[in-house]
């Protein structure tokens, strides 16, 4: 029976029922254009205001031209499938949910202008990162926060464990993946189930679609039976639908107020090298103590009360203070900001960007995706022209071979345009670690492509004059010891493959 147990993964039948979809109505809208001349003339008409309306519409170019193309080649069917898909918003009904969510806890989440004065009077460019991600994502900037960066998962994961254990009041985890199969997991769920047998208040938030192969149907079932409160982020149905495309990619931790993890890392055995997946995995953690876990304690109770749809608790009772005697010293500010596709507003691109252009001296990055639109490629060109030292890790061994071929696609522009790209030989790199003249850094959840900055809900940490932007340059240092420049004569693929890969940049918007 094992052999069949793949085949009737939840994964691979959602896969045939929507692939059913998909086929019946290709078939059906085929049969009625041959029988009839009208309907031919009223999808085209269709697809030819669609296109305009896509041309006007305030929108990525990049994703204008992802759609703009397949309407002209097939403008039958083109045209209707951009009305039924196009828009890349979360459903109507979850951004009303959501929204009027994050409204109850806008009014907690305030910026003390003291801090924010301090800052620009000690750094202009640092002052408008600050400013833009207190304005537009709304998450403030503190002081009173200790933080520390652990440059894999495996060093990091007894760490996190022995604070799990600590906790005395609640634990929030939200995860974009968990394997139910894996040593992680199995070893942090019998932590959550001892602390929910003492009292402590713990839930769970995990991605359906990011655990559609790795976690039952409806396995939220089998942890609330533990006395786990837990919930399933945009259940996965078998239909057609781009709800379905907008997850949950946060990787957040919160315990009692005042301790919090976050960054690349799911709850899996590649995660912490347990288990060997694509090379050596590697990944990026930080933990918090102190005023700034307050924001990753918002960004979970937003996401959860609008999952649960839970009543109305008493928010103040999760401040970082309500569990602690004491204030943790400042050693510089600490920023956790979270991204999310219900507004028009990109800030995970955004305060990457404004790190590149605030660059003077060098700016490292780590990514395992490099799917990129014209304004992150030219923004990257200009810093490196202007003589800042703009380097790139992405993986040596891929996870995703299609993506990779992508990723490598965009390799030529960047070092014509003076910019250095490293694979990291020894595996797969999945941090998403950026670094800039010792002055910044950047940890969180957020990879250099489309899906993540724009379809998935995303979280991150800014940090400015603390020591982990210390610890970022000296791990990126290292990883870049460990990787291989790729000099433009390597970089001339053959016309197949610089075929397929022209295909996929133009489609990269939509994958």
């Amino acid at each position: 029976m094992k052999i069949f147990k793949p085949l009737m993964s939840r994964l691979i039948i959602v896969g045939i029922l929507i692939l059913i979809q998909v086929l019946w109505g290709f078939s059906l809208l085929t049969k009625l254009t041959e029988y009839s001349d009208e309907l031919n003339t009223v999808l085209a008409i269709i697809s030819v205001f669609v296109v305009l309306y896509i041309i006007n519409k305030a929108d990525n170019p990049a994703y204008k031209l992802a759609w703009t193309i397949p309407i002209l080649l097939f403008p039958l069917f083109g045209g209707l499938l951009y009305l039924m898909f196009g828009d890349k918003r979360p459903s109507k009904a979850m951004r009303i949910v959501m929204d009027k969510v994050s409204m109850r806890f806008k009014p907690y989440l305030v910026q003390q202008e003291d801090i924010l004065q301090r800052i620009k009077e000690e750094d202009k460019a640092a002052y408008g990162q600050v400013k833009y991600i207190n304005d537009c994502a709304h998450f403030p900037i503190y002081e009173h926060t200790e933080a520390s960066y652990h440059k894999s998962g495996e060093e990091c994961f007894p760490i996190f464990l022995e604070e799990l254990k600590k906790a005395k009041h609640y634990i929030f985890m939200e995860y974009f993946i968990i394997n139910e199969e894996d040593f992680m997991w199995k070893s942090i769920l019998e932590i959550l189930k001892q602390k929910a047998a003492e009292g402590v208040d713990v839930r769970l938030l995990y991605d359906d679609a990011g655990c559609v192969a790795l976690l039952p149907y409806k396995y939220y079932r089998k942890i609330e039976s533990f006395g786990i409160k837990c919930a399933a982020f945009n259940p996965v149905v078998p239909l057609l639908s781009l709800v379905m495309n907008n997850r949950d990619h946060r990787k957040i931790t919160v315990i009692d107020g005042h301790t919090g993890f976050m960054g690349g890392w799911n709850l899996a055995d590649e995660y912490i090298n347990k288990k060997e997946r694509f090379g050596y995995w590697k990944d990026t953690n930080v933990l918090l103590r102190g005023d700034a876990v307050w924001n990753l304690t918002v960004m979970f109770l937003t996401t959860w009360s609008s999952v649960r749809g839970s009543k109305e608790e008493d928010i103040r009772s999760y401040l970082p203070d309500e569990h602690l005697d004491k204030k943790y010293e400042s050693n510089g500010y600490v920023q956790p900001y979270g991204d999310s596709p219900l507004d028009r507003e990109p800030v995970s691109e955004s305060v990457y960007l404004n790190m590149i252009n605030a660059a003077q001296d060098y700016i490292y990055m780590t990514t395992p995706y490099l799917v990129i639109d014209n304004e992150m490629m030219t923004a990257l060109i200009l810093a490196a022209k202007r003589g800042v030292d703009v380097r790139i890790v992405t993986p040596g061994i891929p996870d995703k071979k299609y993506v990779f071929l992508l990723t490598q696609s965009y390799y030529s522009q960047l070092v014509e345009g003076r910019v250095k790209i490293y694979q990291f030989t020894p595996g797969f790199v999945h941090a998403k670690s950026f670094v800039c003249d010792d002055k910044f850094a950047v940890v969180g959840t957020i990879n250099m492509d489309y899906r993540s900055l724009y379809l998935h809900f995303e979280c991150g940490t800014f940090f400015y004059h603390t020591p982990v932007v210390k610890a970022v340059k000296e791990d990126l240092t290292e990883l870049i010891g460990q990787s291989a420049l790729q000099e433009k004569s390597m970089l001339h693929a053959r016309l197949p493959k610089r075929l397929v890969q022209a295909v996929l940049r133009v489609l990269a918007p939509l994958m």
